[in-house]
């Protein structure tokens, strides 16, 4: 039977969004389930914030197995209520945010609701943010990329956490998987993964490029505020801070 509260998003994908819109989140985080039309349970990706309605919609079917792409709360904070409410193990690459369920490894080939997901470290937003490609889904297959691809925009580094380098290396490991389609945590679906990571590719070129021009003027030591008011001077103060721990990112990117 369909669920009225969920979406599709591919064949083997849908997805329900979470009532948390904010400056960060976008609309709001896509909590996805997963699985094969003859599956009666599914793979719920990221159950997002304790909302009860949310959690409810995604456990109408039975739940297998959760994955988490990332440690931030937008994505995690349902995780162990998830967990008690459906009795499935929740897995991510960071131990703390696993109930039931052991850590996540890169590489890692798993086999749930009739679903194959291939597991890929993909560092930079956060040092514990992943990927799952799901080759099986549709001609080109798909990616549920959580923050490190987002459906609209780019997304933040969350320095010292995040760190530009392994995010560069991330975009290259993604876009090698070719035309997939893209399943954001945070904004709409995509149809070219290869693409998206081809655009932020060059986004983070141009900024370094803004960055040390700006470093010109200012001075190589200058504090990473001063770089945000000359590079970033037309972003809303909502996201501000947002915008200064992705200069932070860069700055050490540059300076190491």
């Amino acid at each position: 039977m369909t669920n009225p509260a969920l979406t599709r998003s591919s064949p083997l994908t849908e997805f329900r969004l979470a009532p948390n819109p904010g400056p960060m989140s976008l609309d709001g985080t896509n909590s996805y389930l997963l699985a094969a039309p003859t599956a009666t349970a599914a793979v719920v990706v990221d159950p997002g914030p304790l909302d009860h309605q949310h959690l409810n919609d995604l456990a109408a079917r039975p739940v297998e197995l959760v994955l988490i792409t990332h440690r931030h709360a937008d994505h995690t904070e349902a995780a162990a209520e998830f967990h008690r409410m459906t009795g499935a193990p929740v897995r991510a690459l960071n131990p703390e945010h696993c109930y039931g369920g052991n850590p996540l490894s890169d590489g890692e080939q798993i086999k749930a609701a009739g679903v194959d997901i291939t597991v890929l470290a993909t560092p930079g937003h956060t040092s514990d943010s992943v990927c799952f490609h799901l080759p099986g889904d549709g001609p080109q297959g798909s990616v549920l990329t959580g923050d490190t691809v987002l459906g609209r925009g780019t997304t933040i580094l969350d320095y010292p956490d995040g760190r530009l380098g392994p995010y560069l290396d991330s975009l290259h490991r993604l876009q090698s998987l070719g035309p997939a389609r893209v399943l954001p945590a945070h904004g709409p679906v995509l149809p070219d993964l290869a693409a998206v990571c081809g655009d932020y590719i060059a986004h983070r070129a141009q900024r370094l490029e803004q960055i040390q021009r700006a470093l010109q003027t200012l001075g190589p030591d200058a504090p990473a505020g001063d770089v945000v008011d000359m590079v970033y001077h037309d972003v809303d103060a909502s996201v501000r801070s947002a915008a200064l721990k992705s200069v932070e990112a860069q700055l050490d990117y540059l300076r190491s």
